[in-house]
């Protein structure tokens, strides 16, 4: 019986060229690699020599520098603190940068900072309103939203209110209430704030709280007397100064004891006035 002959396969011809092609592919994928690295180091050296060029380019060169928003400092102090001067170029300046420059000053609370082609650089600022002294042993600022923005020093106002009797935990935090006494001072302050205040913030020298009692408002050169103390407590703060300003009206009409050492408001059914003691004085206090 005839037989057939296997037919075997070259093994070590088909190996060889497996190996030829995976080299091949390997040189080609060399070449690819490398022709790839050669754009991106073109591109990125053409990148790096096109800002070069610009940003030394007297083109873009700074000549109009404006500042906006400045009242407590001077424009000269806001470009230093924002590291922008006249004749830098625009396009090499970092307004990320001279942001966050701008927003470590302890009196800008808010900042923004544009160009403007081809050779300009406007720079935005809102600084804090200060509205009284915080006495924590230390001194510090608080403004108009509540919050300490920085420690007292002797360049700063000496005109404040001073404000005592409070503790650090009573000051604004983020995700918590202001605290009773704090929330009552700030409530004072805004109503002197307004321009048609019988009592303005610049007749308030102090204000002294007392945790459990309240308020009480030193004041000096009050257009109808010498006012010392006034006595508001806590609440109706608006009320009580409608009823001040009945006060004030009555005693200057009656023509009698402008002087006083202490107005009482924290009874609304009973409103005391002490006059200035005197030697010669019968009448300690007078209900009005």
């Amino acid at each position: 019986m005839l037989g057939y002959k296997r037919i075997r396969k070259n093994c070590r011809k088909n190996s060889a060229a497996k190996k030829r092609i995976k080299r091949l592919k390997g040189i080609a994928f060399f070449f690819k690699t490398m022709s790839a690295a050669a754009v991106l180091a073109v591109i990125s050296f053409t990148f790096i020599f096109g800002y070069d060029v610009l940003t030394q380019c007297d083109y873009f060169r700074a000549e109009k520098l404006l500042v906006k928003g400045a009242h407590r400092l001077t424009e000269k102090q806001v470009l230093a603190c924002a590291e922008i001067k006249t004749g830098i170029n625009i396009l090499s300046v970092s307004l990320s940068m001279a942001r966050m420059n701008l927003l470590a000053h302890p009196w800008i609370c808010a900042a923004e900072v544009t160009r403007e082609l081809p050779d300009g650089i406007t720079v935005r600022i809102k600084e804090h309103e200060a509205l009284a002294v915080v006495d924590l042993g230390l001194k510090y600022l608080v403004n108009f939203d509540g919050e300490i923005f920085k420690e007292l020093e002797p360049s700063d106002p000496d005109d404040l209110i001073i404000i005592d009797g409070l503790e650090y935990s009573d000051l604004n935090a983020p995700g918590k209430p202001k605290s009773k006494a704090f929330d009552a001072v700030i409530s004072v302050l805004k109503l002197g704030q307004a321009q048609d205040s019988i009592f303005p913030n610049r007749l308030i020298k102090k204000i002294e709280v007392d945790r459990e009692i309240g308020l009480t408002l030193h004041a000096s050169g009050y257009e109808h007397g010498s006012v010392k103390k006034i006595k508001l407590g806590y609440k109706d703060y608006k009320s009580k100064y409608r009823v001040l300003e009945d006060v004030f009206f009555y005693l200057n009409k009656e023509k009698r004891c402008l002087d006083f050492d202490s107005i009482d408001l924290n009874n609304m059914d009973r409103i005391v006035v002490n006059p200035i003691k005197t030697k010669s004085s019968a009448i300690d206090h007078k209900e009005v």
